[in-house]
């Protein structure tokens, strides 16, 4: 059986991170992939946001550098997906596809989470190319632009809000006749003009011209369809962490956000650390998400110093 220093699970803005700073520190580590190389990131095309980049830089280009920085200070990269994890004791016990058995003396989770979708066939098509899960990320591609909000809690108002500041227009489609967002979040969509909330609707379709979104097809609760014209079209129905493999033995929150301990990367089991959208229902970005692989690299670190 291999046995690891470090072994970290995802690769995504995090678990890179963590690899740049783990193999610095002389700690050996291997990196898993997982289900989607280079994380949500890669489910985008130009980032904008990222620091270091005034012009912006490809989302698949900046992971495959990430991949590669790791890489060149030593850090094991490999393919494959943890199917099977033991916590109770060190060191740690990790399978990989089902076959490939490992001992870790300490472990950085790295999974990251995964949007929620509705499901539809025309919006997996347009995927990058008009529809998006993250407004932060690719709002400023649809300044002046009309946009769709999909989702009634706080997010959805928080994504409309942000859009709103750039979009000529947005519309929030939301399948209920009230909001599930706190009153002060509906207050703020209320009071801003640019925003039309379409009540009791269900989207049964992206509408698009092959090559991006041009309207959406929406159904309401009486039967009828109308379409809109938008540009763009952002999913804000919320976040699944990648995280139920490790509940039997870490903290979770309700929605499965790993629990950490105060600003650290600490989990309750000593050696197993979090680090990025697995743990982060609050900002989910891949700056954040790369600050924190850092913060688990260096607990890490610690921890086997303190040894």
């Amino acid at each position: 059986m291999e046995k690891i220093r470090c072994l970290i699970l995802g690769g995504g803005p995090a678990g890179f991170t963590a690899a740049i700073y783990a193999s610095r520190a002389n700690l050996s580590p291997v990196l898993y992939e997982g289900i989607q190389p280079g994380g949500q990131l890669t489910t985008t095309t130009v980032v904008e946001n990222f620091p270091g980049f005034p012009g912006g830089v490809d989302a698949n280009t900046l992971m495959d550098s990430m991949r590669e920085q790791a890489r060149s200070f030593g850090a094991d990269i490999r393919s494959g997906v943890a199917t099977e994890v033991d916590l109770s004791g060190r060191p740690f016990k990790v399978v990989i596809d089902g076959e490939t058995a490992l001992e870790a003396e300490t472990l950085i989770i790295a999974t990251g989470a995964t949007a929620r979708y509705l499901g539809l066939p025309s919006e997996e098509k347009y995927r990058g190319s008009g529809v998006s899960a993250c407004a932060t990320c690719d709002g400023f591609f649809f300044r002046k632009r009309t946009v769709a909000v999909v989702g009634g809690g706080d997010t959805a108002c928080e994504e409309a809000l942000y859009l709103a500041g750039l979009a000529k227009k947005v519309y929030m489609i939301v399948r209920r006749d009230v909001f599930r967002a706190s009153k002060a979040m509906q207050e703020k969509v209320f009071k801003t003009e640019n925003i039309e909330i379409l009540w009791n609707c269900n989207t049964k379709e992206v509408l698009g011209d092959g090559f991006g979104v041009t309207g959406a097809r929406l159904l309401r609760k009486d039967g009828t369809e109308f379409d809109i014209q938008i540009d763009g079209f952002f999913l804000a129905i919320g976040h699944h962490p990648n995280s139920e493999l490790f509940m039997p033995w870490v903290e979770t929150d309700a929605a499965g956000y790993i629990v950490t301990e105060g600003k650290s990367s600490r989990t309750r089991v000593p050696g197993v650390f979090a680090a990025g959208d697995v743990q982060d229902p609050l900002y989910r970005q891949a700056i954040t998400a790369a600050a924190s692989g850092c913060a688990a690299a260096r607990d890490a670190e610690k921890f086997l110093l303190e040894q």
